[in-house]
């Protein structure tokens, strides 16, 4: 599937193409999510402001206005709609998320948590939730709103285990693996299958996109995980190492505990019962992660996700949708930011 080594132009282009494909319709996504937060309480209207205006890449979305395209789904805003109830579930989720990990920097700026507060953080995820439950309901269809709302409680299940894990540096990688994918994977494929389900696929269809975006969104999460160890906040959004800071136990880390020698590995575990972590623990960290190869052996679990990924369009004809969705694979594993 190529290298792993970053080729900025390239892979942006992939991104691009993605927008370019659905045409207009991601900026009705945006539209439409602005007229659903509309409200007269003045905070709300504040910070979902604030929040929208934040932008990121809008993957999720995207994923779904493509993936109804691909499925041949052409005539009413549908597409738009679900796409709006994807996006929604996730900023509310980045909402919570943001408290949680107590943040303050989120895309390059800062959180609204950290502008805020925390509770009106919390309370206006909540209203994002509800507001896109609304949207679901509306949409009419028992099987999207059984989907998004199952996707919901996923998302939800896997933010409670990371928080019970958190700390724990001799992870499993099987434990880690189950918190992408709840946490991260669940919205992707949610986002996918959504777009067989509005083109009234089979169900082979329908879970051939499934796994798409699943295992798109494992590799997208994973290469996020490396990111913060090799990454620069002017282009990822957020400071290298702020998931080590945080005590978060990611992929790079159970390699290196995996690899240790016995006095690294008590170096680690003591470094993580701290409620706090220095620069130098970040440091000796750094060198230990360097020492044993983790974030290209991180790498390299990610592009086994990327090729079942590719591959799990394979049952689709030949079209530049299908095109695009794959090429975007190597987006997900080589972006920088």
């Amino acid at each position: 599937m190529g290298s792993v080594i970053p080729l900025k132009k390239e892979i942006d282009n992939s991104y691009l193409r993605l927008k370019n494909l659905v045409g207009g319709k991601l900026e009705n996504v945006t539209q439409r999510i602005k007229f659903k937060l509309a409200s007269e309480i003045n905070l709300i209207h504040k910070m979902t402001n604030y929040h929208v205006k934040s932008g990121g890449k809008r993957i999720r979305p995207l994923l779904t206005l493509a993936s109804a395209k691909l499925c041949g789904y052409k005539d009413g805003n549908r597409d738009v709609n679900l796409a709006a109830c994807i996006e929604l579930i996730h900023n509310a989720t980045l909402l919570h998320d943001d408290v949680i990990d107590n943040s303050n920097l989120r895309r390059g700026i800062k959180t609204a948590n950290s502008v805020w507060g925390n509770q009106s953080s919390i309370l206006v995820g909540d209203y994002l939730f509800s507001r896109c439950f609304e949207m679901m309901v509306e949409d009419g269809s028992q099987e999207v709103l059984k989907l998004l709302s199952s996707t919901s409680s996923r998302i939800a299940q896997g933010e409670v285990l990371q928080l019970e894990h958190k700390g724990e540096i001799d992870m499993l990688e099987e434990t880690y693996f189950n918190i992408i994918n709840m946490k991260t994977a669940a919205l992707f494929s949610a986002a996918t299958r959504v777009g067989a389900c509005l083109g009234n696929k089979s169900k082979k269809e329908k879970d051939a996109l499934e796994s798409y975006g699943k295992n798109l969104g494992l590799a997208f999460q994973i290469a996020d995980d490396s990111l913060d160890y090799f990454s620069s906040k002017n282009i990822f959004g957020k400071a290298i190492g702020k998931d080590f800071y945080e005590g978060k136990t990611t992929l790079p880390l159970i390699i290196i505990f995996q690899r240790a020698n016995n006095q690294e590995r008590i170096f680690l575990k003591e470094i993580f019962k701290k409620k706090k972590r220095t620069e130098d623990d970040f440091s000796e960290t750094l060198a230990l992660i360097n020492k044993y190869k983790a974030v290209q052996a991180t790498f390299k679990r990610a592009e086994y996700f990327v090729n079942i990924a590719y591959d799990s369009l394979g049952i689709f004809d030949y079209s530049e949708e299908k095109k695009v969705l794959q090429n975007l694979t190597e987006f997900s594993l080589n972006r920088s930011y």
